[in-house]
């Protein structure tokens, strides 16, 4: 992904992943329940994600089209996240996760699962 999302551009984003296609005003209303942000706060950051490349804007009504996948952000903030604060290191990350709470055998068996697709 070459396009950063700011945490609150983020916040657009997901309400166009959850809802699919929708008007600036319908996100506006959203994010005002959220987060309480006013319609000017949320329309600039719709805008900075238009800039961005992120959204298409189309009329009638302002109607925002999602361009960039979830998966594809989830993937690229991921890489981030392993880069910038475990060196890199994809093992050093799932220790601390897993290292930070009591997983139930449902939650153990989940994840052998994912490691054994991976081999």
């Amino acid at each position: 992904m070459s396009v950063k999302l700011f945490d609150s551009e983020l916040k657009i984003m997901n309400v166009l992943w959850q809802e699919g296609d929708c008007t600036a005003k319908y996100i506006s209303d959203v994010l005002k329940e959220e987060t309480g942000w006013n319609m000017n706060t949320t329309y600039t950051l719709i805008k900075r994600c238009i800039g961005k490349g992120a959204i298409k804007r189309s009329e009638p009504n302002f109607l925002c089209h999602a361009l960039i996948p979830k998966e594809e952000v989830q993937e690229a903030e991921t890489d981030e996240l392993i880069n910038k604060v475990y060196d890199g290191s994809v093992d050093k990350l799932f220790a601390a996760l897993l290292g930070r709470k009591k997983l139930s055998k449902e939650q153990i068996q989940r994840l052998k699962d994912i490691v054994d697709e991976l081999n």
